[in-house]
């Protein structure tokens, strides 16, 4: 009996502690992404661009996130080059790009949707095998904050406008 009972507390801790450990429902994006710990280039580009603090307001928001491998594959300089002052407003733009006003879940995309993003441009969806936004992967889908939804993806978009 003690046996049995011993088991089923293990069992149900184990199932329970990752749901609990996701549950980013009273942080906001920014804090849930730097928990993370993928993301620190994107948090960087945010602060730079003064776009963390609206990304810490109210919302909803969606955000496409791109990894700090994502930003390393860019061609070399591109990251410093962005980051500074001069080019604040193109790194805004690009960021801006990731976003999408309301919270979008996987399950509210369509093969071929074409959402509109903060940024004015937008994005295409497309779903198969794997869900890509105009051609980058979304790795993790539907990590949800207080005040949206974060979705990873494995590469950085760029609008028509920073090209």
């Amino acid at each position: 009996m003690i046996r049995r009972t011993f088991i089923a507390l293990v069992t149900t801790t184990a199932i329970a502690a990752p749901a609990w450990a996701d549950n980013h429902m009273g942080k906001d994006i920014v804090d849930t992404a730097n928990e993370a710990g993928s993301f620190s280039t994107l948090l960087a580009a945010a602060e730079a661009a003064g776009l963390a603090e609206t990304l810490k307001g109210e919302g909803p928001f969606t955000v496409f996130a791109p990894t700090d491998e994502a930003f390393a594959a860019l061609p070399e300089g591109t990251v410093e080059s962005l980051l500074e002052p001069e080019n604040k407003d193109k790194l805004a733009a690009i960021l801006s790009y990731h976003v999408l006003p309301g919270a979008v879940m996987s399950g509210d995309l369509s093969d071929g949707m074409m959402a509109a993003t903060v940024e004015g441009e937008e994005v295409e969806i497309s779903l198969g095998d794997q869900v890509k936004v105009d051609g980058a992967t979304v790795t993790q889908a539907d990590i949800e904050a207080s005040n949206g939804v974060i979705h990873v993806i494995d590469s950085v978009l760029m609008p028509d406008s920073a090209k």
